[in-house]
């Protein structure tokens, strides 16, 4: 099966899953308030549904534009825009006949259930298949530096030891850190053994985020081949698996990214490859090609390790994972209004990247928490249209006293319907654009 196959079933299972539970999260608090649900659907049923069936008050059903979910709850104005029954007197069972503060648990049911999954995910993750960890000594010859990282005071061969005075379970969470958190101090191990704590300057993530330089620290490994494509340059040339590049036109080679960065730099050129096999060296000659590609695979020596965890641990560790996984996303919500923020905005496609070219269930479930703590902060955003949307309304009717009027509520979800709309339209053809671009 094709991956962008397997990543579009993964897409709609995850995305399905999580709207049917959203939309549970009003439904059960609406019924429990005895407000009467006229619908309730998976995917929108824009003309025609392709299943539906009614149960009570209820109609039950699956629509053909998948764009999310809904349910139509009496008596409220929402994405039905039924006006015709906001004209007619009040109805006991309908939601804007009940108090502000049963509607407010009404609307925040969705968000919860999203952000509730999405913890109860990582929890479940994190026991079945335990957590990973990276530590200083999977990462021998230490971090490799951009001229960014090196501007802070960080070396070639630095091992991070602690972050704030706290150590780093995966090493490599350091970039996440220093581009959305606000990380203060850096110890460090120098390559020669020298101690330092670095003072990391405020506007770190900001320089990161404009210079696009979004991994200032990389682990270091040996330019070490795992594989030669075969037909490839690399192969007519003579390179052999376990081959280890040690200098390149008497350019000194001691990992992988340099090795990278020369030959992006000596594209279409000829190059002598210095190669250590064993106890000997072989000196190759190649012509790289016009991307400067050898032909070749790497072999890293970087592994990630599996620490198993008790049910409990699982719990307190999942709840940590989860809020900081929302912590991150909100932090880096930022840059969205930024030119650059903006023009890496993405839908369904972006969404759907996030799953494997092959089924992994533990990376589907770890994307689909992602996804279900996105939706759960995308959905309190204050924009009419969105749950959050009404919360604001409802908050501003329980301080005040008053109801925004109905004429009021109408425009304003037209208003956020059609923001939503144009915001959906531009994420998808940036994913288009990117697409095309590749």
């Amino acid at each position: 099966m094709e991956p962008i196959v397997i990543k579009g079933i993964q897409l709609l299972l995850s995305l399905s899953l999580l709207i049917v539970l959203h939309e549970l999260g009003h439904f059960i608090p609406a019924k429990i308030f005895n407000t009467r649900v006229e619908k309730f659907f998976l995917f929108f049923d824009v003309k025609f549904a392709l299943i539906k069936k009614k149960f009570g008050d209820t109609v039950y059903g699956i629509g053909w534009l998948p764009l999310g979910g809904y349910v139509k709850i009496s008596g409220m104005i929402d994405e039905s825009m039924d006006k015709e029954q906001m004209q007619q007197p009040p109805k006991p069972w309908e939601f804007r006949s009940k108090p502000a503060w049963q509607r407010l648990i009404i609307m925040l049911g969705g968000v919860t259930v999203n952000l509730v999954l999405g913890f109860l995910i990582y929890m479940m993750i994190l026991f079945v298949w335990g957590k990973n960890t990276l530590p200083n000594s999977a990462l021998p010859m230490g971090m490799g530096v951009t001229p960014l990282a090196k501007e802070i005071g960080f070396e070639k061969g630095d091992q991070i030891l602690l972050v704030d005075g706290k150590p780093l379970e995966v090493a490599l969470d350091i970039n996440k850190m220093l581009l959305i958190r606000t990380v203060k101090t850096v110890d460090v191990q120098h390559a020669d053994g020298r101690k330092e704590t670095l003072q990391i300057p405020q506007d770190i993530g900001d320089r990161m985020f404009s210079s696009g330089d979004l991994s200032p620290l990389y682990p270091r490994f040996p330019a070490e081949i795992d594989s030669v494509w075969e037909g490839s340059g690399a192969f007519h040339a003579g390179f052999k698996k376990g081959d280890r590049v040690i200098a390149a036109n008497d350019l000194k080679i001691e990992d992988w990214v340099e090795l990278r960065d020369f030959n992006n730099e000596n594209a279409n050129q000829i190059v002598n490859y210095v190669v250590a096999r064993g106890q000997t060296k072989d000196t190759l000659r190649l012509t790289l090609d016009a991307e400067g590609k050898m032909g070749v695979m790497p072999g890293s020596s970087i592994k990630i390790s599996q620490v198993e965890l008790s049910l409990g641990e699982s719990m307190v560790e999942g709840f940590s994972y989860g809020y900081w996984t929302l912590y991150d996303y909100v932090a880096q919500f930022k840059y969205v209004f930024t030119k650059k923020g903006a023009s890496q905005l993405g839908g369904f496609g972006a969404i759907g990247s996030l799953f494997p070219a092959t089924w992994d269930w533990r990376a589907f479930w770890a994307s689909t928490a992602f996804i279900s703590i996105i939706l759960a902060f995308m959905n309190l955003l204050p924009i009419p249209a969105l749950d959050g949307g009404h919360v604001m309304f409802l908050l501003y009717e329980m301080i005040s006293g008053r109801k925004p009027n109905d004429k009021f509520m109408e425009y304003a979800q037209m208003f956020g319907f059609f923001l939503l709309l144009a915001l959906v339209i531009y994420a998808n053809g940036n994913d288009l654009f990117r697409f095309l671009s590749d």
